[in-house]
């Protein structure tokens, strides 16, 4: 009875997400409460639901300071003056271009914020695409690639809706997938001059170019190229943030708490810009954070309720028992094809944690099952997922078809997932 009840509150939760009857929130909230009051838990929903909102406190507070942090920090210009560095020295080389493309993508992407990665990214580097004569799928391929790989680190969406759908911390998920993020940064760059050699041989050899309409680039408002001491301060708080992250000096929503509060009274010290600031990506931060409480209410429900273990025992006695020990393998190796299928939010709070708790229940780990996930569900398939709204804008800047960057992207992106999944396994942070 317990399983039956919770597939039919996953899939009520998986059609009013995909088909967009609800918001993510209001489906999360009230799908779990209506499943909890048919099952005869009336009495127990308040419990349950704080106990799930009280699990993803620490997520939530990361998620909301680090979007804060990397705003101020973006306002301020601290990535403004690496940018224009870097589109002065690639000069015109299509190998150079490219590699400066996975650069600043990269850096852009420190924000966790794929809209704003694409928006700083492509007006860049299109105009040196438009005058040498690359294709624009080479500057939405690289692109992609970069940031669907950094979009893994703690901050950012995948890893926090992991984090609390499996009722986990950030860190617990994402410190021992560092090495695979560096070996998919390092297949990144690879693939990326890879892609150079093969627009420089296009165009050596006297092939067409492919310019793109100037009225496609959307200019960013200038900001002063001057390196001051505020730009170097602004530099070193960056720096020992992300290392007290690294190292946990301190809860990573603690790190970013403090180092939010330094960034905004050093930059903005006037009250009421400081006010202007926090409203500014406040709304960015708050959508997330909301729905971060929300998936504790779902997933408290449902785990206190018994029916999440009751669906995974149902799921462990249905699979062979080979597949199960490898399941965070399988789970890795499908995690960039998931992301054309789920959008973030029903595969994290629908699928992940049934998939996760089946294996924790066969003798497996369901930690590693949400590390397989990050190695490429709405990671490296985000920008390429029909799903995000992200994916649109990335095309829209450059002026591409969607099936023209999906045919030119997917297999890289998979190849780099393929990557990760190996260093994974052979670091240890998923178990094959």
């Amino acid at each position: 009875m317990l399983a039956l009840l919770g597939v039919c509150t996953i899939l009520a939760l998986l059609l009013l997400i995909l088909f967009r009857i609800t918001s993510v929130l209001i489906a999360l909230i009230l799908v779990p409460v209506i499943a909890a009051l048919v099952g005869g838990f009336g009495r127990e929903i308040g419990t349950f639901a704080m106990e799930g909102i009280r699990s993803v406190t620490p997520v939530a507070a990361l998620l909301a300071f680090a979007v804060i942090y990397f705003g101020v920090m973006n306002d301020a210009g601290l990535f403004d003056p690496i940018i224009r560095r870097l589109v002065r020295a690639v000069g015109s080389d299509p190998v150079k271009i490219a590699v400066g493309t996975t650069a600043i993508a990269t850096i852009a992407h420190l924000d966790g914020a794929g809209a704003s990665t694409f928006m700083v990214t492509i007006p860049a580097m299109l105009p040196l695409y438009e005058r040498v004569g690359m294709s624009p799928l080479t500057l939405t391929c690289i692109t992609a690639m970069a940031a669907g790989t950094t979009n893994m680190l703690p901050w950012t969406g995948p890893t926090t809706r992991a984090a609390a759908s499996l009722q986990t911390t950030t860190s617990d998920l994402f410190l021992p997938l560092f090495p695979a993020l560096i070996g998919g940064m390092i297949v990144v760059l690879l693939f990326a001059i890879r892609l150079g050699r093969l627009e420089r041989a296009r165009l050596s050899a006297g092939g067409p170019k492919d310019p793109v309409p100037t009225a496609a680039v959307e200019t960013q408002p200038a900001r002063a190229a001057h390196i001051g001491p505020l730009w170097y301060f602004n530099a070193l708080l960056t720096v020992t943030a992300l290392t007290a992250l690294f190292v946990q000096v301190l809860p990573p929503a603690i790190v970013f708490i403090v180092a939010s509060a330094i960034a905004l009274i050093v930059n903005f010290p006037n009250p009421h810009a400081q006010r202007e600031r926090l409203t500014a990506h406040g709304n960015a931060a708050m959508m997330m954070v909301t729905t971060i409480f929300a998936a504790g209410i779902f997933t408290g429900i449902l785990t206190k309720s018994g029916m999440l273990g009751a669906m995974s025992s149902s799921l462990v006695a249905a699979l062979p028992q080979r597949l199960l020990l490898h399941l965070p393998v399988a789970m890795g190796i499908s995690s960039m094809p998931l992301s054309l299928a789920f959008d973030p939010d029903s595969f994290y709070f629908g699928l992940l944690p049934i998939v996760a708790h089946a294996s924790q229940a066969a003798g497996g780990s369901a930690v590693e099952i949400g590390r397989a996930a990050l190695l490429g569900q709405m990671t490296t398939g985000f920008p390429v997922s029909p799903l995000t709204p992200s994916t649109f804008l990335l095309i829209g800047l450059a002026n591409v078809d969607l099936a023209d960057h999906q045919r030119r992207t997917i297999p890289y992106v998979f190849a780099v997932t393929l990557a990760m999944t190996m260093v994974a396994m052979v670091t240890g942070a998923i178990r094959w």
